[in-house]
C-alpha cells in the first residue's frame, strides 16, 4: 500500500465533502458522526443556546470550518463566537468556544490533538461532551476538568449550560 496522497489547502477549500471533513497537514480526515445520540446532543446544545443569543452577545454555528493553523482546519460540532468578533466564511480568528461531542469511535489521542489545536490557536474554552458517561469537560490553557457541578461554563460572556439539558429522554 502506497503513501497517502497529500492535498493542498487550495484543493481542500475548493472541494465539497459530504459530510464535511477536516484538513490536517495535507490529509483529508473524516470525522466520526452520524449517530442519533451525537446529532441529538449537538441539536440540543444549539436549541439551548438559541434563545439566549442576544442576552449573551453570541452567535452559534454547527459544523463550521475553523482554520486553527496554516495547514489545519477543524470542524467543531458547535462553535460559539462573540457577536462583536469578525469572522469570515471560514473562521480564521479564534472563536470563544468550540464544542465537541464524543462519538463511539473517537480515541483519546484524536480528541486530545483537536483540543490542543483549538487551545494553541487561541480558543479560550473547549467543551467535550461524553454521551456514554453523560458527562461534560471544560478544557482551557490551564488544563481539562470535569464539569462536576453538572454545568458547562465559560466567562466573558458567562455561558452556562446544564449537561442534563443536552440529553433527550427516550
Amino acid at each position: 500500500m502506497g503513501a497517502a496522497t497529500l492535498v493542498s489547502v487550495e484543493d481542500y477549500l475548493s472541494t465539497s465533502y459530504s459530510p464535511d471533513r477536516e484538513y490536517i497537514d495535507g490529509r483529508i480526515v473524516e470525522r466520526n458522526l452520524g449517530e442519533k445520540t451525537h446529532s441529538s446532543i449537538q441539536t440540543n446544545m444549539i436549541l439551548y443556546l438559541g434563545p439566549r443569543l442576544k442576552e449573551l452577545g453570541i452567535k452559534v454555528y454547527a459544523e463550521q470550518r475553523v482554520q486553527v493553523s496554516p495547514t489545519r482546519f477543524r470542524i467543531p460540532d458547535v462553535t460559539v463566537v462573540k457577536v462583536a468578533q469578525f469572522q469570515e466564511e471560514i473562521f480564521r480568528n479564534p472563536p470563544h468556544l468550540c464544542i465537541e461531542v464524543l462519538s463511539k469511535d473517537d480515541t483519546l489521542d484524536y480528541m486530545q490533538e483537536k483540543i490542543d489545536d483549538y487551545l494553541q490557536f487561541g480558543v479560550p474554552y473547549v467543551w467535550i461532551i461524553n454521551p456514554r458517561l453523560r458527562k461534560g469537560y471544560v478544557a482551557t490553557k490551564a488544563g481539562m476538568v470535569e464539569a462536576e457541578s453538572g454545568i458547562l461554563e465559560t466567562s466573558d460572556p458567562d455561558i452556562r449550560v446544564p449537561i442534563a439539558e443536552l440529553f433527550d429522554v427516550d
